[in-house]
């Protein structure tokens, strides 16, 4: 069976998506999605710098009225994962993060962006650091795109209260895996 080079066209763009999919990436993980060693924590054995990764995305859809982003770890030795990170309320013209937006204070965030608590129990960005001998952790970084303006959730909500306001008003998420392991 021979198939049209129309056919085939739209058999490439429904396994590579349309070119305005809602994506995002840091410009300094490589091809092997290895998260470089500046990021991690300067905790619990880890001697990074503790900076949060830049971060970039694009394809935000129609109708989105604030930005949230997450970093998770899935792998993490708890029963429950690890939340490295989690930002709400960002404006939804926002296309990007700079290394170390993370920072404790918001400072380094767009006005009235709100980071919540980790689970190592600050409102901060706190980077990769899993057991020393663990398989490489991976590192689930959620962007979505949120139908309110502003999420009611303060710096001291933990990842799964951050989550749960996001299940009920997101719009679409995009997401990327990187991995991290000692």
């Amino acid at each position: 069976m021979r198939i049209s080079r129309l056919g085939a066209a739209f058999a490439m763009m429904a396994v590579a998506g349309p070119a305005w999919a809602f994506e995002i990436s840091s410009p300094v993980v490589g091809k092997d999605k290895k998260i470089p060693a500046k990021y991690t924590a300067n905790a619990f054995g880890c001697n990074g710098s503790n900076a949060s990764l830049p971060l970039v995305w694009k394809g935000v859809p129609a109708g989105t009225k604030s930005l949230a982003l997450t970093i998770y770890d899935p792998d993490a030795p708890t029963g429950s994962g690890f939340w490295h990170w989690e930002v709400v309320n960002l404006p939804p013209t926002t296309t990007s993060l700079a290394e170390g937006a993370g920072a404790a204070g918001n400072a380094a965030l767009p006005a009235g962006a709100v980071q919540a608590r980790n689970d190592a129990g600050s409102a901060a960005y706190f980077g990769p650091c899993p057991p020393q001998g663990d398989k490489p952790h991976r590192y689930v970084i959620t962007v979505f795109a949120v139908k309110t303006d502003k999420l009611a959730v303060g710096q001291n909500a933990s990842g799964a209260v951050v989550g749960f306001n996001l299940h009920f008003n997101t719009l679409a998420k995009a997401s990327v895996t990187y991995t991290y392991g000692r």
